[in-house]
């Protein structure tokens, strides 16, 4: 499975922003994406193995760098405790990290709590509508919830925990603890999330797997980590994670382990869970479609033929009528509201 073309960023409408704004999204930020594009020097940052990870971090001029760590610390405390520095007097800015490697070009910012050596980190990227949809509605949809918060062309992000897919394709999956049944169950769940919201290019670089014990097992869940494609392509098989070669180590396993019958109980047990998750925020879900449904997301032609896929696949011509990435998503969760 390949993207078919470089989607580009879609900005974000008066109305989007008025959404971030009803539900506390939109805030005054310390400092915004272009801030952090000030630095003069980079190096690359290596895995506990030697391995390139595509990552460096920046160097900013010495006049600069205090303020810019300053601010980020202010930035953090707004993520994670709405503003409170006094709660955060013990953190600095460890790194800042920039990947070079694709579109978007985020930055991975690391915070150092200075009485213990714990760390986490935080993302800042560019604003794009499409992004800023596809958070929302894991945020709603998902059994995970997502921190987030955006200012005009900056969106703050989260970090997501857990093994990279691609890691974990290659370095777990042959290990003697594997509960491959329990994995495969969660990868036909994630399969399912993704389509009914249309999320697409989920293959093993753009997720995570975490692994909670479980008495004497293993629970595993599957989360996304890049929301960039956000129903933008017009195929339907973009929104499959099923059809992505590199998930194949995965969907082997699944096909070694898993019937036919099995594989339809927890399709139909993931659409019972999203339909509840939907209705229990019946209003956000309803205000973040209409204001999807009038943004423009994709071109035209991909909207027609995504429509006209998704409306051979569930045999339902009103996926037709959709004018708007927006009102097919609405279609698409109407196919679960309705299998009572």
């Amino acid at each position: 499975m390949m993207i078919s073309t470089r989607k580009r960023v879609v900005s974000i409408s008066p109305d989007l922003r008025a959404y971030l704004h009803r539900h506390g999204r939109e805030v005054a930020l310390p400092l915004t994406y272009e801030d952090l594009l000030r630095y003069g020097d980079t190096t690359p940052v290596y895995d506990k193995r030697g391995r390139d990870t595509l990552w460096e971090t920046v160097l900013y001029p010495a006049v600069e760098r205090s303020q810019i760590a300053t601010q980020l610390v202010e930035t953090y405390a707004m993520l994670k405790v709405k503003g409170d520095t006094s709660l955060m007097r013990h953190l600095v800015t460890d790194r800042v990290d920039v990947c070079s490697f694709g579109n978007t070009q985020p930055f991975r910012v690391r915070i150092l709590n200075t009485l213990n050596e714990n760390f986490d980190y935080f993302y800042v990227k560019r604003a794009d509508a499409s992004r800023i949809y596809g958070l929302e509605l894991e945020h709603i949809l998902s059994p995970n919830r997502i921190a987030y918060l955006s200012c005009q062309n900056t969106i703050i992000e989260e970090h997501i925990s857990g093994i990279p897919g691609d890691v974990f394709c290659r370095d777990y999956l042959e290990g003697v603890h594997l509960d491959e049944v329990r994995l495969a169950k969660e990868f036909v769940k994630f399969n399912e999330r993704c389509f009914i919201r249309l999320l697409g290019d989920m293959h093993s670089g753009n997720f995570v797997v975490d692994m909670t014990p479980d008495f004497d097992e293993t629970v595993y869940r599957i989360r996304a980590i890049d929301f960039d494609q956000q129903c933008y392509e017009p195929r339907c098989s973009v929104y499959l994670p099923q059809y992505y070669k590199e998930n194949n180590p995965i969907i082997f396993l699944g096909m070694r382990t898993m019937t036919p019958e099995t594989t339809l109980q927890y399709r139909e047990e993931e659409r019972t869970l999203t339909r509840i998750r939907a209705a229990s925020e019946r209003t956000r879900i309803e205000d973040l479609l209409e204001t999807m449904a009038r943004d423009v997301l994709a071109p035209t032609e991909h909207v027609e033929q995504l429509a006209s896929e998704l409306s051979q696949h569930y045999n339902d011509t009103r996926f037709l009528a959709c004018a708007s990435m927006g009102a097919l998503v609405r279609a698409s969760l109407r196919t679960i509201e309705e299998a009572r």
